[in-house]
């Protein structure tokens, strides 16, 4: 099972450190085109959140001696189902994609790919990792208060910050005026 832990882990690690890299070049583009960084403020603790939650699964899942829950083939499941929802999701914005809050004024706000139905699946699928993926190791206390603080952080914090900026900058609130809330 350490196998199994590894290389899934090994695997989000690199799958993230591309992302970052991703995100950069995104932010040049954008802000080369005008685009402004909103929520600086807060960003740090998006990043102590998911270091912290990285160092944390590790740290349980070691200690737990690697062992697999009982529903783990169903949140193994649920995971592999996020990372393909994180690749339709990055491949729906494009450009636009980031970790950061850049808006670009005056910029239409895509309505394609999961935004179509929902207006924030990258926080949900960020979400269905948070949970998900300690909980195939048997890492609850991990799953359970990483998910809180994740979901406290989201929508407190993040998802108001986002909304307003967007709403203030494009057509964000006429694109998704008939979507339900997350």
């Amino acid at each position: 099972m350490g196998l199994l832990f590894a290389g899934i882990f090994s695997i989000l690690v690199i799958q993230r450190l591309g992302e970052l890299m991703l995100a950069k070049s995104n932010e040049r583009w954008m802000k080369e085109r005008g685009a402004k960084e909103i929520g600086q403020n807060h960003y740090k603790y998006i990043v102590m959140l998911h270091i912290s939650f990285l160092l944390a699964v590790g740290i349980e899942t070691i200690l737990r001696g690697f062992s697999l829950s009982i529903i783990w083939s169903i949140m193994l499941g649920i995971f592999v189902l996020a990372q393909f929802l994180r690749f339709w999701t990055i491949k729906s914005l494009g450009r636009f994609w980031n970790t950061k809050i850049i808006v670009l004024p005056d910029a239409n706000v895509i309505k394609k790919g999961p935004y179509r139905y929902i207006k924030h699946p990258n926080y949900i699928i960020v979400a269905l990792e948070i949970i998900s993926l300690p909980l195939i190791f048997s890492s609850y206390i991990t799953a359970i208060v990483f998910t809180l603080l994740n979901g406290i952080l989201l929508l407190k914090v993040r998802i108001p910050i986002e909304e307003k900026a967007l709403t203030d900058v494009t057509d964000y609130r006429v694109v998704f005026s008939n979507v339900n809330e997350d």
